[in-house]
């Protein structure tokens, strides 16, 4: 059956690089759409996962009628892969032992959907609201999926191994994205891109939006550009979520040889990994090319993070052997403020085939992180200003998830172009309340309490690599989160539902 994946997998990579291209129609995309369903129907449910998991970055928009073409496939799959699951007799079986009172992080989701359902009910808009419900249901479910199979550590090992393609897959994209730069002028990248790639991805809404109302495809000093790195997403601020998620799997791959030789740090740091050690690197200097300030700054915080914790752990006299491992992995830290050095030359180099007349773009950007004059600066904190008058208006169940525009007095359907509150804190308790927002900080809490939980418990060097930077990255996105609500794009919240799985599964 791994066979059948294998080649199911290499068969749908061929067919969306084919589309994407050009080179086949998108009215076949519904044709292949039906022969994946009965791929997962007919396929176990475990080789069913992974494979969606395999290919959460290469699933398309389904063209189902000339204005209706936005519709991705992995809406249709991942219900497969839910309804297999529920109407097993060995998942009742399962679910009712369980109590919710052991299930903490589960009670906050709950009550997060209840509250979003009821907010649904004062939306000026409640079509989209209602819409906004099932798209997060929609993703939660392949996350849930997740929890219940991760029971076996066999079968989560196998996972983890199987979330590094997808992330090693969409950095190397950034790569030829990087390249082609220094072939095509800006005209030329933007056909190709925005009029062509992104809209077989993601249908003709979205490439109008991209190329006729804006983007983040590009970062600007005056006159000059440079890309911001964004592979197959629709922006550069998801592509990086995306990478930091995956990140911990490519570790758990590659680090397995020093790890297990922990009872020092001379053996530690001189073991040479596995090869794949070899993708961290650029993993780092895709996120760094992304030009996501945000995330520049969460990895400053991801290092002051890291000292806390290790100074935590001193105090709580955890073994020192954990405490060697995480000093390894948060070395790695260190290579990523390095990496600028070689963004440095990248940034300042002549893209899209226009000399740059000042070579300190990357300098500029990074001044630019703390400059609250800085236009995007500026507009985020007018932004922030209206959500909390906002919040003061509807404290208790906000204006309706889905319908954030209408703090800022837009147009609903400016949503799909990005209008949040550029904090995905304040966008919850904006749009769903303050309760809300003390679920959301709840579950934040939760969430890095059982990332250290479940470094502790990790026994295996595979594990400690796994959970190590999990606790690492997983903050490091909260932090960015701060800056942006990228997190709900697609792709990233899929693998975002996919790391809650693993999180939070009972055979740690």
């Amino acid at each position: 059956m791994k066979q059948n994946l294998n080649i199911f997998f290499t068969l749908h990579l061929i067919f969306f690089g084919l589309v994407v291209t050009g080179v086949l129609p998108r009215s076949l995309v519904l044709y292949e759409t039906i022969a994946i369903a009965l791929y997962l129907i007919l396929a176990s449910r475990e080789n069913g996962l992974v494979f969606f998991i395999r290919c959460i970055p290469l699933f398309i928009a389904i063209p189902l009628t000339a204005t209706f073409d936005n519709f991705n496939q992995w809406r249709i799959f991942s219900l497969i892969l839910f309804l297999k699951w529920l109407l097993q007799r060995e998942t009742w079986n399962y679910l009712k032992f369980q109590s919710l009172r052991k299930h903490p992080a589960a009670c906050a989701f709950i009550l997060l959907g209840a509250l979003a359902l009821l907010s649904v009910f004062v939306a000026p808009d409640q079509g989209a609201a209602l819409k906004r419900v099932i798209y997060f249901s929609n993703a939660s479910m392949v996350g849930i999926v997740v929890w219940y199979f991760a029971r076996s550590k066999e079968f989560t090992a196998r996972l983890i191994k199987n979330i590094a393609i997808p992330t090693i897959l969409v950095a190397l994209v950034g790569v030829i994205q990087v390249g082609a730069t220094y072939l095509i002028d800006i005209y030329q990248f933007m056909r190709i891109w925005g009029e062509g790639i992104q809209m077989r991805q993601f249908g003709e809404q979205w490439s109008y939006i991209a190329t006729h109302v804006g983007n983040t495809w590009f970062a600007y000093y005056g006159e000059q550009l440079s890309l911001r790195v964004f592979s197959l997403f629709p922006d550069s601020h998801s592509f990086p979520i995306f990478l930091l998620l995956g990140l911990p799997a490519i570790f758990a791959i590659a680090v397995i040889k020093p790890l297990s030789r922990s009872d020092s740090f001379k053996k530690l740091f001189h073991t040479r990994g596995s090869l794949h050690i070899l993708w961290i690197p650029l993993v780092f200097l895709m996120i760094i090319l992304s030009g996501t300030r945000g995330m520049w700054l969460g990895g400053a915080g991801a290092i002051v993070w890291v000292i806390l914790l290790l100074v935590f752990m001193k105090i709580k006299k955890e073994s020192l052997g954990h405490r060697r491992v995480f000093v390894y992995l948060s070395s790695f830290l260190t290579l990523f403020v390095l990496l600028f050095a070689v963004a440095y030359p990248i940034f300042s180099s002549p893209q899209f085939l226009v000399s740059k007349g000042d070579a300190l773009l990357l300098q500029h950007r990074l001044r630019s992180v703390l400059d609250f004059g800085e236009t995007s600066n500026a507009a985020r904190i007018a932004i922030w200003k209206s959500s909390a008058e906002s919040i003061i208006k509807h404290p208790l169940i906000g204006v309706g998830i889905g319908n954030f525009p209408v703090v800022l007095g837009q147009d609903i359907k400016l949503t799909r172009a990005g209008s949040s509150a550029h904090n995905l804190y304040i966008h919850i308790a904006a749009e769903m309340g303050l309760l809300a927002f003390l679920v959301l900080l709840y579950l934040v809490w939760l969430v890095i309490q059982t990332l250290y939980l479940n470094y502790r418990r990790a026994e295996t060097a595979f594990g400690q690599a796994y959970a190590g930077i999990s606790l690492i990255t997983i903050p490091w996105i909260s932090a960015y989160l701060m800056t942006d609500v990228a997190i709900f794009d697609e792709r990233a919240l899929l693998m975002f539902a996919v790391t809650l799985g693993l999180l939070f599964r009972e055979n740690v």
